[in-house]
């Protein structure tokens, strides 16, 4: 009898390791599996269907990235199942991304068996040289953990491992399934442990001190205030954020990847920080503080407009998922949870300066125009006065992303853009994702903004959505291509240029018949009574509308950041 099979025999609830994989990604949550299929993962997906999974079927790899990543940043973590070679690699990009603005992704690779991987066989999607690790090698340089399920002794070790590591550090992990491996037997009973995803407890000694300096600080400062972004939210300290605000009575702002964090109908919430690119009064307030609580900071060249950040380190306190830096003193192995929570219990009474105040009421100067021209300035507010609470809202990278800062979000909106990563098409593969994890909720919009050059890049998985039933609300800003690209370089370049699409007969391309709406809107007045509809505003079918912008016109932050990229380049 082989060793495998006495192993096996001694099992007490032998399971195949897929099925063991997959169980386990629903237990953290998860409840749709994105990918495309190939003939290294075909056998593991027959494994979906018992474990409560359902398979969502992308149009590419490098989309179906970009929806898990949309998944993960509503439900919390994702799966996404590729195969070995051409099918990995086409979702490298979306991986990347997700590892740059701190994602959980589990990404599974089937491979082919372990015996022809040892003997370095010539097969089909390898490089023909017989090296089958160069793949897991490129993937490791974006994976916060590798899980190589090469052995039935401790694949479930690895699968609870990765699971965990993706959690805690929110960024994606990479596990290999080699097709021998699918069948291999596992102890089942490990499932009736769930797996720990509690972040390590800090030194309580060392919490204690770092509270102490943090106190020390905040109590002697004169008017100090919060800046929360990308981090808070990516490694879950919302809830202590919250805490924090609410207790401080502090001025609290946020940051374009922060936009979501904080309730913005709060009292305390004075509007979106970003140097040159702030919303108006806020960079004055910031700016002239004498402590900034930050939290989570991500200080990127477009988070901060072009790097116009003028807050000193010596004025700043930075909470971080492993660091606390007071000032110029780090103190590292320290997670800012426990530091808020305690700060929040010992820190007693403050006097803060009101925050400046902040609505969704238009410019004066598109108050007074009779124009009928959708211009950024009137869009953005108007935007704002029509989102509801629990709305998702996706922004592209371009004029989308930037036009946000100026529009105030009702209570419990996620926002999901990709500011620091900023690759084009990102947002339209995202919706997907984010609008399943959206129905799986319940009761929660979808609303995407995305640019007429950057749709198409991903287009195809409209016919995703149309074939999961997902509804979302899709704007296409029809403005002649690539419009942050003409302000960094090439105005008038034809390579910034696109081919014009009848964005309206899109779903119909795809073969949907029903279950879609477009509207094509090129007034002020048109978009007002689009607003007023009931039947836009909530709806089962996916609805697609073109809005029509001048193609020079662009948010002032854009223009800001674009210009300081344009020098950088230079």
């Amino acid at each position: 009898m082989a060793s495998t099979d006495i192993a096996t025999k001694e099992l007490q609830n032998p399971m195949d390791v897929a099925e063991y994989l997959f169980r386990r990604l629903h237990e953290v949550g998860i409840r749709a599996v994105h990918g495309v299929p190939g003939d290294y993962n075909l056998s593991a997906l027959d494994y979906l269907p018992k474990c409560g999974l359902d398979w969502v079927g992308n149009c590419n790899e490098l989309n179906a990235g970009y929806a898990a990543d949309g998944y993960a940043r509503v439900k919390g973590i994702s799966a996404l199942i590729t195969t070995f070679g051409v099918g990995e690699l086409s979702a490298v990009n979306a991986i990347a991304g997700a590892y740059s603005e701190f994602v959980p992704i589990v990404h599974i690779v089937g491979q082919p068996t372990t015996q022809s991987q040892k003997d370095g066989m010539l097969l089909h999607h390898t490089l023909g040289n017989g090296d089958f690790d160069v793949f897991t090698k490129m993937s490791s340089a974006i994976s916060c953990y590798v899980a190589r399920l090469n052995d039935p002794q401790d694949a479930a070790t690895l699968i609870d491992s990765a699971i965990r590591e993706c959690w805690i550090h929110s960024r994606p992990v990479y596990v290999t399934l080699p097709t021998d491996m699918i069948y291999a037997k596992v102890n089942g009973d490990r499932l009736k442990t769930p797996i720990d995803l509690s972040s390590p407890s800090n030194d309580p000694e060392k919490e204690d001190y770092v509270v102490d300096v943090v106190l020390k600080y905040l109590r002697a400062a004169k008017n100090p205030i919060i800046l929360v972004d990308a981090c808070a939210i990516r490694h879950r300290a919302l809830e202590e954020v919250h805490e924090l605000v609410e207790a401080s009575g502090l001025p609290t702002f946020v940051t374009p990847m922060g936009k979501g964090a904080v309730d913005e109908t709060h009292k305390n919430f004075g509007g979106v920080y970003a140097g040159n690119g702030s919303n108006a009064g806020v960079s004055d307030v910031v700016e002239s503080s004498d402590l900034i609580l930050s939290i989570g900071a991500i200080k990127s060249d477009f988070n901060t407009a072009g790097f116009t950040y003028r807050i000193g380190q010596l004025n700043t306190i930075d909470f971080h998922s492993n660091y606390v830096r007071v000032r110029y003193s780090e103190y590292p192995d320290i997670n800012m949870k426990g530091v808020i929570r305690k700060v929040v219990k010992q820190m007693g009474k403050l006097n803060p300066a009101p925050a400046p105040p902040i609505n969704n009421t238009l410019p004066k100067s598109e108050q007074t125009s009779n124009s009928q021209t959708i211009t950024h300035a009137w869009l953005w507010p108007t935007v704002g006065q029509w989102l509801k609470e629990n709305d998702v809202v996706l922004t592209e990278t371009g004029t989308a992303n930037f036009g946000i800062w100026d529009t105030r979000f009702p209570a419990n909106v996620t926002a999901i853009s990709q500011v620091l990563w900023g690759s084009i098409g990102y947002a339209l593969g995202s919706c997907q994702g984010a609008a399943l994890a959206a129905k799986e909720l319940q009761n929660r919009r979808t609303i995407l903004f995305i640019g007429d050059g950057s749709l198409q890049l991903t287009v195809q998985e409209i016919s995703t959505m149309l074939r999961n039933k997902l509804n979302p609300i899709i704007f296409v800003i029809c403005n002649e291509g690539y419009t942050i690209e003409r302000y960094i370089h090439g105005w008038d370049a034809s390579y910034n240029d696109i081919q014009p699409w009848d964005h309206v007969g899109i779903p119909k391309v795809f073969g949907a018949q029903s279950g879609y709406k477009g509207y094509r809107i090129k007034t002020r007045d048109e978009l007002l009574k689009l607003f007023a509809d009931q039947s836009f505003c909530v709806s089962d079918d996916l609805q697609l509308v073109e809005v029509y912008m001048p193609r020079d016109d662009a948010p002032a932050a854009l223009k800001l950041t674009a210009e300081a990229a344009a020098k950088r380049n230079e």
